[in-house]
């Protein structure tokens, strides 16, 4: 039976047909609306390549049905991004060679955007790589993203400051 929902994408509107009420978040990120950042890894929720934002929380789009997200607010890799100017976590992760051939680094980067906003990372490495443990890299980058967490916490808390003052 055909279903319709409305999703708010990085910010756009979308009003989605789905044909089939088994359609995963990520197959729909993917193959409907064209954001191939958000990778499919394992496609059982284990690795945590396809992890994006959902109503601001982290989670697996391969494990959401998103015929239960009509109205949901869903953040990608690609809506990281202010017109140009790359999210300071996706900066982190430059500075301190927070990956090698890349394929986790989405997911990472928006796991790692979760964390923070969560306010879950702090500065405590052992705390980031627990809070990043649904995250795996088979390259085992996994030292320069801790860095990459904080230094990006660091620099968003620092800036949150200022935008204060």
């Amino acid at each position: 039976m055909p279903h319709s929902i409305t999703l708010t994408v990085n910010g756009r509107a979308h009003e989605v047909h789905l044909d089939d009420p088994r359609v995963t978040l990520l197959d729909l990120l993917r193959e409907r609306l064209a954001l191939a950042g958000t990778k499919k890894g394992c496609d059982r929720g284990q690795c945590g390549a396809c992890t994006v934002l959902v109503n601001g929380r982290r989670a697996n789009s391969c494990l959401m049905l998103a015929a239960t997200l009509d109205g949901c607010e869903i953040t990608t890799i690609e809506g990281l991004s202010e017109g140009g100017d790359l999210h300071p976590v996706q900066t982190a992760f430059i500075e301190n060679d927070a990956f090698q051939c890349g394929y986790c680094t989405p997911g990472q980067i928006m796991s790692a955007v979760g964390l923070i906003a969560e306010g879950r990372a702090g500065d405590d490495p052992e705390r980031i790589r627990e809070g990043m443990s649904g995250n795996l890299c088979r390259c085992a980058a996994y030292h320069g993203i801790t860095l990459a967490v904080q230094e990006a916490t660091r620099r968003m808390a620092k800036d949150e400051m200022e935008d204060a003052a």
